[in-house]
Order: C-alpha cells, then sequence, then structure tokens
C-alpha cells in the first residue's frame, strides 16, 4: 500500500476534523484512522492530552504537509480548575503531591489574578508535555521518573472567562481560554493556584476550537468510521484560515511545478503563507512573498 493510497489504490487525502474521545492518545487516533482508511501516512495538528477531549485534526497523505500550518493556529478551550490539591501532572490523571484547603478564595480573588495571566506570559511546561529536552520527549523521562530543568516558554493568552465558580474549602472554577499555540492550560491551572496562594489543578479540558475548526464540525471516531469519506475535507478547505489566490491553468502549471513569481505576480499584500488554488478548485501549493519574489513552501500538484 503506497502513502496516500487507500486499500483499493485510489488516493485517499485530506483532513479529519475529530473529537477526540477520553483515554485516548492523540497517537492512538492517529493510529485508528490509518485502520480506517487504510493509509500509512497520516498525522495530526497539536497533541491533545489522553484525558482531554474535543478537536484533534488528522490529516490523510498529502494533508500531512499542511499540518505544521494547523498546529500554529490558535486555540480555545473550556476546563475546570480544582483548586487546594496539586498532583504531579497538574491534572487529574496524577498522584496528588499536595493538599491546602482554600475556603477563602471567591470569585472576586479569581478575577483579581486573571490580568497577569493575559498577553505573552512566561509558562513552564510540565513534565508530561511532548517536547524533547536533549533529544527526548518529557513524558517518557516522566515515566521514568526523572524530573528535569525545563525552560520557561513564552505563550499568549487573548481571553480567560470565568463561566462558573464553585465555593467551599476546594473551591472549583470553571474557565474558557482563548490562547496561542504552545500553551498548556493545566500549567495555567497550577500557576493560578499559586497566584491565590495555594494550589491547584486541571480538573477536566475539551478543546472547543483549533484555527478555524469549531468543535462542531467535529465527528466522533464512531460516525468517522462508518462514513470515512463523507466526512473528509478536501486540502484546500484544511488551509481555509489562509488567503486563498485562484489562478488559471497557466500559471497553474507553473505552480505546481514549484515555480518561483514576481512579488506582484500573485496578487494580495499579505506577507504570511497564502494558499494557491487552481481552476477546478483544488489545492496547488502554498507560497509566502518575500522582498522581490513569491516562493513556494509546499508544493502539492502532481505529486508527494
Amino acid at each position: 500500500m503506497a502513502d496516500g493510497q487507500g486499500a483499493g489504490g485510489e488516493t485517499v487525502e485530506g483532513l479529519v476534523v475529530v473529537d477526540k474521545p477520553a483515554g485516548w492518545t492523540s497517537h492512538d487516533v492517529v493510529a485508528r484512522l490509518r485502520r480506517v482508511y487504510g493509509l500509512r501516512r497520516v498525522g495530526h495538528a497539536g497533541t491533545l492530552d489522553p484525558d482531554a477531549t474535543g478537536v484533534l485534526l488528522v490529516g490523510l497523505g498529502r494533508a500531512t504537509r499542511l499540518l505544521r500550518f494547523l498546529t500554529e493556529t490558535g486555540k480555545v478551550y473550556r476546563g475546570e480548575v480544582a483548586f487546594g490539591v496539586a498532583t504531579d501532572t497538574l491534572d487529574a490523571a496524577g498522584v496528588e503531591t499536595g493538599c491546602t484547603p482554600m475556603p477563602a478564595v471567591g470569585p472576586a480573588d479569581l478575577d483579581a489574578v486573571l490580568p497577569r495571566f493575559l498577553g505573552s506570559i512566561a509558562q513552564i511546561p510540565p513534565m508530561v508535555s511532548a517536547i524533547k529536552v536533549d533529544g527526548r520527549r518529557l513524558h517518557e523521562r516522566a515515566r521514568q521518573g526523572e524530573v528535569v530543568d525545563r525552560a520557561p516558554r513564552t505563550v499568549r493568552i487573548d481571553r480567560i472567562e470565568v463561566e462558573s465558580f464553585t465555593p467551599g474549602d476546594f473551591p472549583r472554577a470553571r474557565l474558557l481560554v482563548e490562547c496561542g499555540s504552545g500553551t498548556y492550560i493545566r500549567s495555567l491551572a497550577a500557576d493560578l493556584g499559586e497566584a491565590l496562594g495555594g494550589c491547584a489543578h486541571l480538573a477536566w479540558l475539551r478543546r472547543l476550537r483549533v484555527g478555524p475548526f469549531p468543535v462542531e464540525e467535529a465527528r466522533t471516531l464512531d460516525e468517522i468510521a462508518e462514513s470515512p469519506e463523507k466526512v473528509l475535507l478536501p486540502m484546500a478547505e484544511a488551509v481555509r484560515h489562509l488567503p486563498r489566490i485562484d489562478v488559471d491553468g497557466e500559471t497553474a502549471r507553473a505552480v505546481s511545478h514549484g515555480a518561483v513569481f514576481p512579488v506582484t505576480a500573485l496578487g494580495g499584500d499579505d506577507p504570511g503563507p497564502f494558499a494557491v488554488v487552481g481552476p477546478d478548485g483544488r489545492l496547488l501549493a502554498l507560497y509566502e512573498k518575500g522582498r522581490a519574489a513569491a516562493r513556494p513552501l509546499v508544493v502539492l500538484a502532481g505529486g508527494g
């Protein structure tokens, strides 16, 4: 079976918006869709923790080459912060490492500390994250009992909305968070607990949006298995968040060979990546404009 070809030899490519269930790793979802579509070439954009649910974008065939442009998009999450209990993973799956009742904490106290977590902030990645330190993923080292120094990373949080607050010795707050790529909501939960003079962990998390793809468009694994072709979005839809330029047949042929164009030839003034679509509506390539020329970032037309 060739990459990008289904079990019947037909070309299969595009994007699937998955509603990931709890208890599945992102890799588990990829493995399941490899079986459903009969493909080897399957990948995902942006890891979602095993206990978390919600939007996971999965690319099939040549669409895997577009995933890096989706990983970098903004995210929206809904989650619940449990104050007064700390865990070694910063979420409910971990082992309790501290307990500090926080009965005096109320909604006004939470509102008072939230502004310090908005905008560009420094965040220390949790030990159970997928990033690599010295060539090894942190979660692999954590499973072996290691704790290593992690350099703070700059992330962006655009909005934190308190949707509900439950008071008590161990208060809980349900939050809606809109943030940039690379933000750890479990780290945000732990940092909020510390800011309020105690500790906290993330009780549960659901991802509501990745870039332009809301959870309303997501399909469960069972729904995908029932109608695999029906839920598959074409590659032009996979990058619908990028500016789009439609070209004629002659230009399409040049694009399919990775031609470099004068900076004014393809129109538009956006400095970032843009999609080039042929007369048949298919995505041909992603281009980016420099000072003097428009150059291809990814060429999809004509194969691999």
